[in-house]
């Protein structure tokens, strides 16, 4: 038997399942809403200048000395005048030379390197002292050492907190850099560097050439061409040695 439906009836009913729908989407988003992730969305640094940063401080610059023929040779002397040069440039304090204990072959020198540093402008005290000898087969240097303007890594390479294959865990889902990560480069980075200063801050710029200014400018006034040219000379390879 068929039923006649009205216009309002009909409306009635879509008006329901409106509603009811919304309800369920209501309550599937609320569902939502409540779901914990992993991820907070937080990137962390990865740059490993920002994770191993190179600081300016105070550290122990030291040389190893391995004179022969028990005296001060040439090659050492010139080391301790670059030693003695870098005192004065970034040092402070007193001067320390360690001889290895029980080497009075090594203490010999001692007077040597001393008159070697005054005699390049060290101005100050020179201790003396010395260092135990584990393995006496082994050649022991004269160590000088002095406290002074460093560049450095501020923390320590080798560290390994994490295992990189790690089944365990999600370490080594992320794709990021491992933890030392650009410490070495950073390190070597940091010990090539002749001035640290210039690390924290650039130099001051030189004067002008005035000559070259000054003959730019009167070319450019002539309607010449300011430009230098440089004149190359090149020499066949074989020619070169008399061939």
């Amino acid at each position: 038997m068929l039923q006649w439906i009205t216009k309002s009836e009909r409306a009635g009913r879509r008006l329901l399942s409106g509603l009811a729908f919304s309800a369920t989407a209501l309550s599937l988003s609320g569902c939502l809403t409540g779901v914990q992730y992993a991820s907070d969305n937080q990137v962390s640094a990865t740059d490993y200048h920002e994770r191993h940063p190179i600081v300016l401080g105070k550290a122990a610059t030291t040389l190893d000395l391995f004179p022969v023929g028990g005296k001060l040779d040439v090659l050492s002397a010139d080391k301790v005048k670059a030693f003695a040069e870098r005192y004065r440039d970034f040092g402070s304090g007193e001067v320390t030379i360690l001889t290895p204990a029980g080497d009075r072959y090594s203490a010999q020198i001692v007077p040597d390197v001393r008159r070697q540093l005054y005699a390049n402008g060290l101005r100050g005290y020179v201790q003396v002292g010395s260092y135990p000898v584990e393995d006496q087969t082994l050649a022991s240097p004269v160590r000088l050492v002095f406290q002074g303007l460093k560049a450095h890594v501020a923390d320590r390479c080798g560290q390994w907190p994490t295992d990189l294959a790690s089944g365990t865990s999600i370490e080594s889902w992320k794709n990021q850099s491992y933890p030392n990560f650009g410490c070495a480069t950073q390190s070597a980075l940091a010990a090539q560097i002749d001035d640290p200063r210039d690390l924290v801050q650039a130099r001051g710029s030189t004067p002008p050439d005035e000559t070259m200014r000054l003959r730019a400018i009167q070319n450019v006034r002539k309607g010449v061409d300011p430009g230098t040219d440089w004149k190359t000379q090149t020499t066949t390879i074989g020619t070169v040695g008399g061939g």
